[in-house]
C-alpha cells in the first residue's frame, strides 16, 4: 500500500465511476473531494486548520455522520471524514468489505491525503479500523475516540455465530431484491442503531439506500465472523490514548461482552451514552463536549 501507484489522483476515472445514486447523500459533500487509493476512488470532506481529526463512519453510512462535528471544531482542527467503498459517494471496492481492507486503505488515504499523526474518530467497523491502524503504526496517531468498534468482544460462541449468520443472511436477501428488505431495513434501523430522534435525518437517508447498501453491507456481516476481525490482541500495541464513547443500548455490539476487550489498551477511558450504536449521531450535544475534552487532552507535539 505504500507504493505509489496505489495512491493517485486521476480526474478521469472519477468522472467514470463517481456514484450519482442516492447514497451519495449519506456520505461526503457534493463539494468534497476525490483522491484514488488502490484502485478505489474514495470521496471525503475535508475543513478547517489545526491538529487534525479523521473521523471513520460505521457501515452503511457516510461522512455526513459527522457534518455536525465537523463543523463544530473546524474552526481549531483539520476535520476529514471519508466515505468507505461502495458507500456515500465513493466508488466500488473489487476487495469484499472488512477491517482489514478498510485499514489498508485507511494507510494509503491518510498518505495521500497528507494527514499526519490524527486523532481517529471510528465508529463501528470504523472504529476496528482505527484500531487496526493505531496498533500497526503507534507513533502516526495522537489519539482513539471509539464508538462501539467491532473486534473487541468474542464472536465463537454459539450465540455470537448465529446472530451474526443471521444478519449476514438478512443482507444477503436484500441484495438478491427480496421484496420485503427496505421495510424490515427500516424497522432495524429504527429499533437497534439510530434509535434516538436526533438521528432521524441521517437514519432516512440511509434506509432510503436499502437495496443499494445490502451487497456490501452483507460483504462486512459476513466478515465480522473471520477470525481476524478480532482485534483484542492489538489493543497492548495501541500506546495513544483512547476514549471509549460507548452507546450502551447497543443490541449488537454491546459493553458488556466488549469490556474485557477494553481493559486490554493501555491509556483509556469510558464514556457511555443512552443511544443504539452511534452517539455522534444519536445525542450529538453530549458526544461532541466529550470529544472536546478528550482532544484537549491529547497532546499536539
Amino acid at each position: 500500500m505504500n507504493s505509489s501507484d496505489a495512491i493517485r489522483m486521476d480526474v478521469g476515472t472519477l468522472a467514470r465511476v463517481a456514484p450519482t445514486t442516492r447514497r451519495a447523500a449519506v456520505g461526503a459533500s457534493a463539494a468534497g473531494q476525490r483522491l484514488v487509493v488502490d484502485g478505489v476512488a474514495l470521496a471525503f470532506d475535508d475543513e478547517g486548520a489545526g491538529p487534525p481529526v479523521v473521523c471513520l463512519h460505521a457501515i452503511g453510512h457516510g461522512a455526513r455522520d459527522f457534518a455536525r462535528l465537523r463543523e463544530r471544531l473546524r474552526g481549531r482542527h483539520r476535520v476529514v471524514a471519508l466515505d468507505w467503498p461502495g458507500q456515500g459517494g465513493s466508488a466500488a471496492d473489487s476487495h469484499p468489505a472488512g477491517g482489514a481492507r478498510y485499514a489498508e486503505l485507511l494507510e494509503g488515504f491518510l498518505t495521500a491525503a497528507r494527514v499526519e499523526r490524527p486523532v481517529l474518530v471510528g465508529n463501528s467497523i470504523g472504529g476496528a479500523v482505527a484500531i487496526r491502524y493505531a496498533a500497526a503504526h503507534p507513533d502516526a496517531v495522537r489519539g482513539l475516540v471509539l464508538e462501539n468498534p467491532g473486534g473487541l468482544a468474542p464472536t465463537s460462541d454459539l450465540a455470537a455465530r448465529a446472530a451474526l449468520a443471521g444478519m449476514a443472511r438478512f443482507f444477503a436477501a436484500g441484495a438478491r431484491g427480496a421484496p420485503w428488505f427496505p421495510a424490515a431495513f427500516a424497522a432495524y434501523y429504527r429499533l437497534c442503531v439510530l434509535q434516538r430522534a436526533a438521528a432521524r435525518p441521517q437514519r432516512r437517508r440511509i434506509v432510503a439506500t436499502a437495496y443499494e447498501l445490502a451487497p456490501v453491507l452483507a460483504e462486512a456481516w459476513r466478515s465480522f465472523a473471520a477470525p481476524d476481525a478480532d482485534v483484542r490482541a492489538l489493543a497492548p500495541r495501541v500506546g495513544c490514548p483512547v476514549l471509549f464513547a460507548w452507546a450502551r443500548r447497543d443490541q449488537f455490539v454491546s459493553l458488556g461482552r466488549s469490556r474485557a476487550g477494553i481493559g486490554r489498551f493501555p491509556d483509556a477511558r469510558l464514556e457511555t451514552f443512552p443511544a443504539g450504536h452511534a452517539p455522534h449521531l444519536e445525542t450529538p450535544e453530549e458526544f461532541e463536549a466529550s470529544v472536546e475534552r478528550f482532544l484537549a487532552t491529547v497532546a499536539i507535539a
